[in-house]
């Protein structure tokens, strides 16, 4: 049992490591910074690349639509190669609705070196640029938005500097797989991408969620956004990381407003969430695959296991370092869970979802190298994704 004690030490250690060490992740408070009216309220485009949404959109757009916004504001909405009917439905939805004013383009095929979406936003920039405004809203077709979001994401940037905010929009948690997988989802984002370490200019820290990303004009194009990240599979931390590269001043935190209406009822829908873009979180390396496995593996399904031997051996020591390790596992979980609106008996069960996790990055490398590449809506992104230029 002495490996096992030790194995175990190291899973306790790390997790005591990643409770005081590691920007303080787990903690849920860091939400949108309060900011001050501007004595001109900057125009701002909202740019919403699309792509076979039309059975989201009618749950989406109308909260665009009736934005309350004091300066200028409009909607570009892109219709990405939709097959069903997605342009019409939004022009049908302006129809009904009103309020802000709705242009639909479709920039057609993205060519080679493009991902779908991001050829979409820089569709939507390019027609966005006639207006001249100072902030571009990007945000997905299935977000929805408190009718004030627009104008608390315009205040905190002007009044904290930023260049960049960004709002982690809280994704819908209904089936009984969405209350397993989702809040570890954003548990484990936050785990790698501390939202206080962020907020640094000075940490490299750099992340932001696509859902929803306030954009200075200015930092777009010092950053050549998109241009510079045409080939990344997860855009929304490419993007970030080039924001700060250059200078900018960025923030992300969880939201209050923000919502994801898309749903993701069984196993299998999530399953393609996490795993067409997991090995692409890894720089498509062996190595780093290899390290992820035996991390996820000691952190996360170490302590529960060394509890189990501990017990059936009669080691004391591998108990309760086991159990220390899944309690402290178990505690830094509860808030997401709290944010989330989900039962706390579901917080002990993590290291069961961090195994599910593990499974989804596995099967993104093994569908990698069959050549599958990042599968998103009718589109494979075979390739890995290369270094921003600078």
């Amino acid at each position: 049992m002495d490996v096992v004690v030790w194995i175990t030490a190291a899973a306790s250690a790390a997790w005591l490591w990643l409770l005081f060490c590691q920007g303080f992740f787990w903690r849920t408070d860091l939400r949108l910074p309060p900011g001050a009216e501007p004595a001109r309220w900057p125009d701002v485009c909202v740019v919403v690349p699309a792509r076979d949404e039309a059975a989201v959109l009618p749950d989406s757009l109308p909260s665009l639509l009736a934005q309350d916004y004091p300066g200028r504001a409009e909607i570009f909405l892109v219709d990405d190669g939709s097959t069903d009917g997605t342009g019409e439905v939004a022009r049908e939805l302006a129809r009904l609705h009103g309020g802000l004013a709705l242009t639909v383009g479709s920039p057609g095929e993205p060519p080679a070196g493009w991902t779908g979406k991001l050829w979409a936003v820089r569709h939507g920039i390019a027609l966005a640029r006639a207006r001249d405004p100072e902030f571009l809203l990007l945000t997905d077709a299935d977000i929805a938005h408190e009718p004030d979001s627009l104008r608390t994401l315009v205040a905190a940037a002007h009044t904290g500097g930023f260049d960049l905010v960004s709002q982690m929009a809280r994704l819908r948690v209904v089936s009984g797989w969405e209350r397993l997988v989702v809040p570890a989802f954003v548990y484990f984002f936050a785990q790698l991408y501390p939202f206080r370490r962020i907020a640094k200019r000075e940490a490299r820290t750099a992340a932001a969620a696509g859902g929803c990303v306030l954009l200075r004009t200015r930092a777009a194009e010092r950053a050549r956004i998109p241009d510079a990240i045409r080939h990344a599979v997860i855009d929304d931390v490419s993007l970030a990381r080039a924001v700060k590269r250059s200078g900018g001043h960025i923030w992300l935190g969880l939201a209050d407003h923000v919502d994801s209406v898309r749903p993701y009822p069984r196993l299998a829908d999530l399953w393609r969430m996490v795993s067409r873009s997991a090995y692409a979180q890894l720089r498509h390396s062996p190595l780093v695959l290899l390290g992820t496995v035996l991390g996820l593996a000691l952190v996360y399904l170490v302590p529960p296991a060394a509890v189990c031997a501990g017990l059936v051996a009669s080691s004391a020591p591998t108990v309760l370092l086991g159990a220390l390790a899944w309690a402290v596992m178990t505690g830094t979980y509860v808030p997401m869970l709290r944010y989330y609106r989900q039962p706390l008996w579901l917080a002990p069960l993590l290291p069961f979802t961090a195994f599910l996790y593990l499974l989804m990055t596995v099967d993104s490398a093994v569908q990698h190298y069959r050549g599958l590449g990042a599968a998103w809506k009718g589109r494979t992104y075979a390739r890995p994704d290369p270094a921003p230029e600078q």
